[in-house]
């Protein structure tokens, strides 16, 4: 797999899939600039994710619901879209859903997997677009190999209790913890 550099993106197998590599945060910026730069990242999310449709018009992402064995979930927050959310991201070519699982895992929060996670859902998630789908799953068996340090994607991770959750976690990831509670029933939209 190839990865590599162009610019202020950074890009990994066949250049399919790109990613906004921010600047960093400069001493004194102002909030109103960061907001904008903000802004500006999410944009480009949404540009990229539209080039996507052209270049492979369905796509499929995983998510993982990590449970400690206190019952609490792993969220992270990421630098280029807000909330708080179940880590996971795209499944890219070659690759299956669990390969894409695991190293997702293993990129957004230094957890191993252990036995083979439970498929809970498969979600249309028409917020992305209306061809992206999303599985969904919860695993119970897995290893933290050290805390997960922000980074220009990842800026904070962690372990919370249902009932304590991160006030900006987003609604999506609020509904699918609801789901596997058994507070309310299993959707077929993220």
């Amino acid at each position: 797999m190839r990865r590599g550099r162009c610019g202020r993106f950074r890009y990994s197998g066949n250049a399919r899939r790109l990613q906004v590599v921010p600047k960093r945060r400069v001493a004194g910026m102002s909030d109103q600039s960061s907001e904008r730069r903000s802004l500006s990242l999410r944009l480009r999310y949404r540009l990229f994710h539209s080039f996507f449709l052209l270049a492979r018009p369905m796509t499929l992402g995983v998510r993982a619901a990590v449970l400690s064995q206190t019952g609490e979930v792993f969220l992270v927050r990421h630098s280029y879209v807000p909330g708080w959310h179940l880590p996971g991201g795209g499944v890219e070519r070659r690759e299956t859903a669990l390969t894409a699982l695991a190293r997702e895992l293993d990129e957004e929060a230094n957890i191993a997997l252990g036995a083979t996670p439970h498929l809970f859902g498969v979600y249309h998630n028409i917020a992305a677009s209306p061809r992206d789908h999303v599985l969904l799953y919860v695993c119970r068996d897995f290893t933290q190999r050290g805390e997960r340090k922000p980074d220009l994607e990842i800026v904070e991770s962690g372990f919370f209790a249902f009932d304590a959750l991160p006030e900006t976690t987003t609604p999506g990831t609020r509904r699918r913890l609801a789901e596997i509670a058994g507070k309310q029933p299993v959707s077929q939209t993220w």
